[in-house]
């Protein structure tokens, strides 16, 4: 059974694999001090959130989620799924489609008007879950990385 949580503290070390996981999966390397600045962001839970699911007692998979304003619908924000991540011995058991379920639960209870995400276009084991359960609307990210 899947059960889909609130990270807390104790969670610290299993988010932290999982989210390193997540990274090197897009191919890039973080600095620890991002991933100390996320869980700071994580346990204040007021700007950016995070979900995790567990599977026999484990932690397995972790979704992290953010909402902002949007000008198309200004009396309600919307919900950007940001990462989310299932350890590769986990897959195929339900626990992507129960962290996308609990982040469109939230952002439903929290008056949001849409969840969207983005993954790269080569991620087909991903696309899959995403075309069952989503629409792909055919928009295509571009981007401009600003100096930190």
């Amino acid at each position: 059974m899947i059960s889909v949580r609130r990270l807390v503290p104790s969670d610290r070390a299993a988010w932290e694999e999982l989210f390193r996981g997540y990274i090197a999966f897009y191919g890039r390397v973080e600095p620890d001090e991002m991933y100390e600045g996320a869980w700071r962001e994580f346990e204040a839970d007021t700007r950016i959130h995070a979900l995790g699911a567990e599977l026999d007692g484990r932690l397995v998979g972790i979704v992290h989620f953010l909402t902002h304003p949007s000008t198309s619908m200004p009396d309600a924000d919307v919900c950007y799924l940001q990462d989310l991540f299932t350890e590769p011995d986990a897959r195929g058991r339900g626990v992507g489609r129960a962290l996308i379920t609990a982040v469109t639960d939230w952002a439903r209870a929290h008056g949001c008007s849409r969840v969207y995400w983005h993954t790269q276009e080569s991620n087909a084991t991903a696309r899959r879950l995403y075309d069952a359960m989503a629409e792909n609307n055919g928009f295509i990210r571009y981007q401009i990385d600003l100096a930190r």
